[in-house]
């Protein structure tokens, strides 16, 4: 291997990327971009040495104008995770970029926690981490959270990553699916039909916790997706 070509190729790949984040912000100096990012200016500088772009930054840059995580480190449109909001740019990339097919994908990890602010005891999408997916795990619907309770283990360990596909709400009786409930926030369970009492049956993997009942009239607006995949130690 070519070690010095690798070491190059990791110092092109930061300097692009921060200039990306540059070019979107509107912003030219170490100094703004700190302010902006609320670190010192000397994180960016340690960044630099490191050849990598913080976690933390690309929540925030997301947090604050939409921007894609994978735009930011590989240049992959969009640009925008949904509308671009106000403050940032549009950034056209090289012609060459649109062809890249990514072997992985920065995706937002969202808490299970409700701490909605504005609607206390109600669960909204709040990025905590960033995890690298692997393409053939990736789909348009996905939605990454982690894991915090021991409800559905051993299956689904505390702390496991936990991809959800938002396409899928339509229940198959015994699989697995996030359901937004109030005050606990999203929950994962095995949902099982109970037609004669025209209910849903939400179950625990670990024993020690019982069964949850759900009105089947109301079980569609509480389902988020099915779990589709498991990220875990083992």
């Amino acid at each position: 291997m070519d070690n010095g070509k690798t070491l190059q190729d990791m110092i092109n790949r930061f300097d692009e990327a921060f200039d990306r984040i540059k070019k979107a912000t509107g912003m030219r100096t170490q100094v703004e971009i700190a302010k902006m990012l609320d670190i010192r200016q000397s994180s960016i500088s340690d960044a630099k040495r490191r050849q990598s772009i913080p976690d933390s930054w690309l929540i925030k840059l997301y947090q604050i104008y939409n921007l894609n995580p994978n735009w930011i480190l590989d240049g992959e449109m969009p640009q925008f995770l949904g509308e671009q909001r106000g403050g940032a740019f549009p950034v056209k990339e090289p012609v060459e970029a649109y062809g890249r097919k990514p072997k992985h994908h920065q995706m937002p990890v969202y808490s299970m926690t409700p701490d909605n602010v504005d609607q206390p005891g109600l669960w909204q999408e709040r990025p905590v981490e960033f995890l690298s997916v692997p393409d053939q795990l990736h789909r348009p619907g996905l939605l990454v959270v982690r894991m915090d309770e021991s409800d559905m283990e051993p299956v689904i360990q505390r702390g496991a990553y936990v991809g959800i596909d938002r396409d899928r709400k339509a229940v198959r009786s015994g699989m697995l699916y996030a359901l937004d409930m109030p005050v606990e926030g999203l929950i994962i369970k095995k949902v099982l039909h109970d037609a004669e009492n025209a209910r849903l049956v939400l179950r625990s993997e670990n024993t020690k916790f019982t069964d949850q009942l759900l009105p089947a009239e109301n079980a569609a607006d509480r389902v988020v997706g099915r779990v589709v995949w498991v990220m875990q130690a083992v």
